[in-house]
């Protein structure tokens, strides 16, 4: 799994940081509340979260400890503006894995999110490969052999999640969720645009893999 769950309700900053992380290959999910987050965290195996501490319905804290008295054992760093030992203090013994105080330097955020993900469940490759196609998140491409070329981040996050599938066929909806994530505004011929590039992208580095669209079911990555 490597889609994080983040909790923020500056909405500059949530942009900010999903482009980060996006731009690592890892996947993010956004909430702005805390009764909104605690549902949507249920519905899906997330591998890690960052919580704001300063949100609209309460602080982060507090969905941190309905976490825990859930039984969840999700990951958790927590963000805030705070930045004294007591606050520290308060945030880990409420359950939290870490505590990152404002202003950051977001490569300093994706090392400790990927820190998180790997403590508990071993991360999947940050450079998925399947049949020969290598996807290196960080350098934001695509390879095949020798060649490369250069990918957006939802084009990223599209290689990334049919990579995974190896070879079976996902809903258009888990790629559009993969790519922009949920609640996000999304055009209805975003996704046909985007996969309309990557195939260009394949034939561009000789890779003998394609995006099918596999009527009524959804796309895969296979060879022809």
């Amino acid at each position: 799994m490597n889609r994080i769950v983040l909790v923020e309700d500056h909405v500059r900053l949530s942009r900010l940081i999903g482009q980060a992380l996006a731009e690592a290959g890892i996947e993010v999910d956004r909430f702005q509340r805390i009764e909104s987050a605690f549902p949507g965290i249920a519905q899906k195996p997330y591998a890690a979260a960052v919580i704001d501490r300063g949100l609209p319905d309460g602080d982060g804290i507090d969905l941190v400890r309905r976490l825990r008295s859930a039984g969840s054992t999700l990951p958790c760093l927590l963000l805030t503006a705070r930045d004294s030992i007591h606050d520290r203090v308060d945030g880990l013994e409420a359950g939290a894995d870490d505590y990152l105080p404002k202003p950051f330097a977001m490569a300093e955020m994706v090392a400790r999110v990927r820190a998180l993900m790997r403590r508990t469940q071993g991360m999947q490759s940050l450079n998925p490969e399947f049949a020969g196609l290598q996807v290196v998140p960080e350098a934001g491409c695509m390879k095949w052999g020798d060649e490369s070329i250069t990918l957006s981040s939802s084009e990223l996050q599209i290689m990334i999640a049919l990579m995974r599938a190896g070879g079976q066929t996902l809903r258009r909806s888990s790629l559009e969720n993969a790519a922009w994530g949920i609640g996000e505004p999304v055009t209805p011929n975003a996704l046909d645009v985007a996969l309309h590039r990557l195939r260009r992208k394949l034939q561009g580095i000789g890779c003998d893999l394609q995006i099918v669209n596999v009527r009524t079911h959804g796309f895969a990555l296979q060879k022809p």
